[in-house]
């Protein structure tokens, strides 16, 4: 297991400004009587004929707010490095409930997972349009920042019969993403990745982060007798559980970064993400701990030895 230690100056160095604006195409991934979702695709301007794969991405704003353009700067860049991207709009279904710790457990869960649904009805639109778009359908990949990271982590690794809302909307019984980009994001139990469903996973996250645990605790540091009372795992604990299945990951640690830096890869030092995808489409295995230290510090992120 490699640890790196690199300072933000350092990270703010591979900063690459966009040469031009990207255009993208705004879908319907999936509508019926009561629902219309929409998407903003982005493709290379010239494509080659060579199949594309594709990133698909959901924003953060604790399922209650944000917007799919929040996507747009990461959708340009990798249109522009030869991948399809699509920043999707999935159901806020927590808009105008109570997400604090007195709210209703079964509410939060069920806004999991709408947005980890969203991906499948979005992944099943694109296979279903492999060729219309040059797609590769074994080359789709999940990424999201916060409560999309979310999503993106139960969308790879719930059970997709027990947990899928719309039975007339299928993938395929053998279907396998690529790979997850989390930032900041968390799992309700590390029992759903298994050595046999485990796929590329780069995570990000700032370790001192109060709102979605970096490693084990509960969601927004509840207490055990909240109505809202949820365990999760973060990237920490989720990068070290796939290292004790000889998996392939990489963890980005910001120390005593908090849930500001659920974006940061998204917003900024794409290539990163870029390297990330490229090295697994390669077939390349990692298991990489960078840290990086923000200039902030306080008790929770002291707790880890690494950045003291």
């Amino acid at each position: 297991m490699k640890k790196v230690l690199l300072p933000m100056i350092i990270f703010l160095l591979g900063m690459v400004p966009f040469a031009h604006a990207q255009k993208y195409k705004t879908l319907v991934y999936y509508q019926d009587d009561t629902l219309q979702l929409e998407l903003d695709l982005f493709l290379p301007q010239k494509p080659g004929k060579q199949k594309l794969p594709l990133v698909l991405f959901e924003h953060g704003g604790g399922f209650s707010g944000g917007e799919r353009s929040s996507g747009h700067s990461f959708g340009t860049y990798l249109a522009n490095n030869g991948y399809a991207a699509a920043s999707l709009t999935y159901t806020l279904y927590m808009k105008g409930k109570n997400y604090g710790c007195n709210g209703q457990l079964p509410e939060k869960i069920k806004a999991f997972q709408y947005a980890a649904n969203h991906f499948w009805l979005a992944t099943a639109f694109f296979l279903q349009n492999t060729e219309k778009f040059n797609l590769d359908p074994a080359k789709i990949f999940l990424a999201g920042s916060s409560a999309g990271a979310e999503a993106a982590l139960h969308a790879a690794y719930w059970n997709y019969s027990t947990m899928n809302l719309y039975p007339k909307t299928l993938l395929p019984a053998n279907f396998k993403y690529k790979g997850v980009i989390s930032g900041a994001g968390a799992l309700m139990d590390l029992n759903l990745i298994s050595s046999t469903n485990m796929v590329p996973t780069l995570l990000f996250h700032g370790n001192a982060d109060p709102v979605v645990p970096y490693g084990t605790a509960a969601h927004h540091y509840c207490a055990t007798n909240s109505s809202n009372w949820l365990m999760l795992f973060g990237s920490y604990s989720i990068y070290r559980h796939l290292v004790e299945l000889n998996g392939n990951t990489r963890l980005i640690t910001y120390c005593g970064g908090g849930h500001e830096y659920s974006g940061e890869l998204f917003l900024r030092n794409h290539q990163i993400l870029v390297d990330f995808l490229n090295d697994v489409l390669a077939g390349k295995k990692t298991q990489e701990h960078v840290i990086i230290a923000t200039g902030k510090t306080n008790e929770r992120s002291k707790a880890y030895s690494f950045c003291e």
